[in-house]
This record gives structure tokens, C-alpha cells and sequence, in this order.
């Protein structure tokens, strides 16, 4: 086999820039190019990069992320208080958290207030016939205690997987026993915050029918003992029933409680 010179006194010409070289002073890269050495340059290690495994799948046992439904809060002992004259009930709540435009539905009442029943402000009745899921009047057996608009929910059960599938429905009217102007499928706001739409659906006669009220915030101003000096606090609210009440009184009893339209999930 024939030796090949060392290339002592011999000259190149690279690859990369045509210039010519001392022959020694070459080499070669990764590509195969026979550069200079002042030329050089090592392999991008992008090129080769390194093997990574896919994506764990997604776990077994997963469960999504939801907005939890709201439920219903204990009031104070003796919550209502009435005015003599005055079909406004004020609600103490302190810290509840409650916003101006809520609408409320009331639950667990022991006694009235004054001369205004518990059946005057824990709205319930009953359908009286069976209502498709268009209806826009919805009759009852006794509408007299519920305002003449607001939020109603209907009481529904599923027969087989015995879930509630309870509907909000707006109503913008009211004569007699019949709720009139009324947008089926809604969501009534709670705590500032108006929930998901709920579905309109066929109900059954006598299905439960619940009522709410639109309520007020009261503001007072409080002593502070940082900064600011004083600071505005919402302690109670107020509502509109249809009874009034004929003394100045307080009501309702131990453990009444209050919360969001269809408040039965």
C-alpha cells in the first residue's frame, strides 16, 4: 500500500472559504468539510437532540375543576325585624357577604314577624297544572305572598337518577295566581354573581314552587382602629313582602336560614 505524504510543505484550500492553507493547519467536521482550524465548527447540538418520552396521559382518577354551588347560610336568632306601618322586613346578617340586587330565598322560619306570617316570607306553593318548557305563564295555587316580579324556582327530580333538576324562571308579572311574562331556563344573582343558566324543563302539577325576594344592603360606618379612622359595614338588609306588618317587632326564630334561588343542587 502506497504511504501518503504528511503534507509538510503542502498547501489546502478549505472547504468554507476557498482560502488556501498550510495543509497541517486543516480539519475536517462533522459534516465532512475540510475547513481550517480557525474555521471550525463543532456540530450544533440541536441537530442530535435527545430523546424524550411522550407525555404522560392524563391520570385515572381525575376529576375537573368546578365552581362549587352556593349554599345556604344560618341567620342570627330573631333575623327579621318589622316596622309598624311598613311592608319592609330588615334582615340582620352581619358579614354576609350579600349584594345589593341579590335575590333571596328564605328557609327554616319558626315564627313570623309582627302580624306577618312565615308563609309571607318563606315563598312556597305549588303548581296548579302541569307547564311545558315554553310556558310564559305559570299558575299557581297561591301567588299571594310572592312579589310581583322577581326569580321562582320549580322542584324537580329526576325519577331515575333521583338528582334535582330544579329551573330558575324570571317573571316580570304577576295577576292573581298567575306569574306572567316569564323567561324560563335563568339564573337569579347571589353575592353579586349570577350562576349558570338553568335548564327549561316540563314540570309536573303540584310540583313545589319556591319564591324569592330582591333585597337591599344597609350601610353603617364604624369605628376603625387602624386606617382609615372609620370604615362602611353591611350588616343587615332590607326586602319588600306583601303583608304590613301592624307593630314594630322582631321574628323569625332560632336557625332560619337564607340563600341563593334553587338552592336544592
Amino acid at each position: 500500500m502506497t504511504n501518503l505524504s504528511k503534507g509538510r510543505y503542502a498547501l489546502a484550500i478549505s472547504d468554507r472559504s476557498g482560502m488556501q492553507f498550510p495543509y497541517n493547519e486543516m480539519v475536517r467536521e462533522w459534516n465532512g468539510a475540510f475547513v481550517h482550524i480557525s474555521e471550525y465548527e463543532p456540530k450544533q447540538p440541536q441537530l442530535d437532540p435527545i430523546p424524550t418520552p411522550g407525555d404522560p396521559q392524563g391520570l385515572q382518577n381525575a376529576r375537573p375543576d368546578r365552581t362549587e354551588p352556593p349554599t345556604f347560610d344560618i341567620l342570627p336568632e330573631d333575623p327579621f325585624s318589622s316596622t309598624a306601618g311598613s311592608n319592609v322586613i330588615t334582615c340582620n346578617f352581619p358579614n354576609s357577604g350579600y349584594k345589593t340586587g341579590d335575590f333571596i330565598v328564605f328557609d327554616e322560619l319558626k315564627t313570623g314577624v309582627s302580624d306577618v306570617p312565615i308563609e309571607a316570607i318563606q315563598l312556597q306553593s305549588t303548581l296548579n297544572g302541569a307547564i311545558t318548557d315554553i310556558a310564559t305563564t305559570i299558575t299557581l295555587n297561591d301567588a299571594s305572598n310572592f312579589p310581583n316580579t322577581g326569580f321562582i324556582f320549580i322542584e324537580k327530580i329526576n325519577p331515575v337518577t333521583l338528582l334535582f333538576q330544579n329551573e330558575t324562571i324570571q317573571y316580570t308579572g304577576k295577576a292573581g295566581n298567575d306569574l306572567t311574562g316569564c323567561v324560563r331556563g335563568t339564573a337569579a344573582p347571589f353575592r353579586g354573581v349570577t350562576p349558570a343558566n338553568t335548564k327549561a324543563g316540563t314540570h309536573n302539577n303540584g310540583a313545589k314552587v319556591f319564591g324569592s325576594f330582591e333585597i337591599t344592603m344597609n350601610s353603617s360606618t364604624v369605628p376603625n382602629p387602624g386606617q382609615p379612622p372609620t370604615i362602611t359595614v353591611f350588616n343587615s338588609f332590607n326586602f319588600t313582602n306583601q303583608v304590613a306588618a301592624s307593630t314594630t317587632a322582631t321574628g323569625g326564630g332560632l336557625q332560619c336560614s337564607s340563600g341563593p334561588v334553587v338552592f336544592k343542587a
